[in-house]
């Protein structure tokens, strides 16, 4: 869209919308059919990030028992496991499905309340809007 972006982080409506959490456009306010899309899209992408952990966590089932590790060694942990992941599937070592038995989808802790309106970062409603535009020039899917 012709402007620079920088990285953000997929949340739900209970968190602030910043320039580094993308978050949907509320339900319960008359939405255009462009942010619709966007809401759509969002939620897309989010079941895609929840499969890809649910299938790291499946094939690196170390990953279902971090409760016994440092905080310290926690992110060097994951790491390790992406990249031997990304090694098993460049020389084609499948993933087993029966992996998944073991592996239940672990709802994360969100926020009860949705966040005040005065933590919301006034800029980042240009960054939603330029995904919005960005979504809508991508036709469908």
């Amino acid at each position: 869209m012709g402007k620079a972006q920088k990285y953000v982080l997929l949340g739900d409506a209970t968190y602030p919308l910043q320039d580094w959490i993308l978050k949907p456009y509320q339900e319960e306010e008359n939405l255009t059919q462009r942010q619709l899309r966007f809401n759509y899209r969002l939620k897309r992408a989010h079941s895609v990030i929840e499969n890809a952990f649910l299938r790291l966590k499946a094939r690196w089932q170390i990953l279902l028992k971090c409760d016994d590790c440092s905080l310290e060694l926690l992110p060097t942990l994951v790491l390790a496991c992406c990249i031997l992941h990304n090694i098993c599937e460049a020389h084609d070592n499948p993933f087993n499905q029966e992996w998944l038995e073991g592996t239940e989808p672990t709802e994360l802790p969100k926020p009860c309340q949705p966040a005040p309106a005065a933590m919301e970062d006034g800029q980042a409603e240009q960054v939603r809007e330029l995904m919005c535009q960005y979504f809508e020039s991508c036709g469908e899917g």
